[in-house]
């Protein structure tokens, strides 16, 4: 059976509803407008994904997952860079480096995010290739779809709800002149002081976004956390927008800047 088609008609839930009942083998592909994914299904269960140009080899997912120190992986992909992962696994865990419960897991959490991020993606076409799976050197995993489908449902219900609240991320963001309000007695995450260093009247939330690696889903949410808590609030960009790349710290004014700035080097340095 052909499947291919566009998300505008046939979502991502009802794309995994239908491999998980007709116990469909072989790889999703989903081109977004930005983005590029491949998903790996044996008898209607994940086995692989990636995403875009992201290295999917272990070593890159366990380094992800934190289950690699640096210079375990800089010295894993210097060496050891041409086998399989496979291989690449059975002589970690031989070394005594890592336990295959640890390497099960960093894969089950990237695979699982791979597909997570694709129901909030409501462009792109996409088609099925039957009986086509990862090369043999990767690791193939067995993962139900229904605990999947629940939490994606979820998401894409929390996807709506913002962008409701943030329909438009051509928006900029400024701080909110209220009076006794100081960013050093907020208790903000790391994330959350990464968008804060990039808010300025010339910078949009997209471009905020690209700076700092985050998707729109994620943008949204930190964005709202801040606009519910008083802290900024939406108005449109200054000026002409500038082209989607790197930006810059706040430029209102010297002044402001260099409070800012010092602010932040503050409560990062409290973390």
């Amino acid at each position: 059976m052909a499947l291919k088609g566009n998300l505008r008609d046939f979502t991502i839930t009802q794309l995994l509803n239908l491999i998980n009942l007709a116990r469909k083998t072989g790889t999703l592909i989903v081109e977004g407008p930005n983005d590029i994914a491949w998903v790996a299904f044996r008898e209607g269960k994940l086995a692989h994904s990636r995403m875009g140009k992201e290295d999917d080899s272990l070593a890159a997912i366990l380094f992800r997952s934190k289950k690699l120190a640096q210079p375990q992986y800089r010295l894993i992909k210097s060496r050891a860079g041409n086998i399989s992962d496979k291989e690449l696994g059975l002589m970690l865990i031989n070394a005594n480096y890592i336990s295959q419960n640890d390497i099960i897991a960093s894969l089950q959490t990237e695979f699982v995010e791979v597909l997570n991020r694709l129901f909030t993606w409501v462009e792109g076409i996409f088609h099925f290739e039957d009986n086509i799976l990862p090369p043999d050197g990767k690791i193939i995993l067995r993962i139900g779809l229904e605990n999947i489908i629940i939490e994606g449902s979820r998401r894409l219900r929390e996807w709506e709800q913002l962008q409701d609240e943030i329909p438009s991320l051509e928006m900029a963001l400024k701080f909110t002149d209220r009076p006794g309000t100081n960013l050093r007695n907020v208790n903000l995450s790391v994330e959350e002081w990464r968008v804060v260093s990039y808010i300025n009247p010339k910078n949009t939330i997209k471009q905020i976004a690209h700076t700092t690696k985050m998707n729109d889903l994620e943008i949204r949410r930190i964005v709202y956390g801040l606009l519910q808590a008083g802290l900024v609030e939406l108005i449109r960009p200054e000026g002409a927008p500038p082209t989607i790349g790197r930006i810059g710290l706040p430029a209102t004014s010297k002044e402001e800047q260099k409070s800012l700035v010092n602010r932040i080097i503050t409560r990062i340095r409290s973390l």
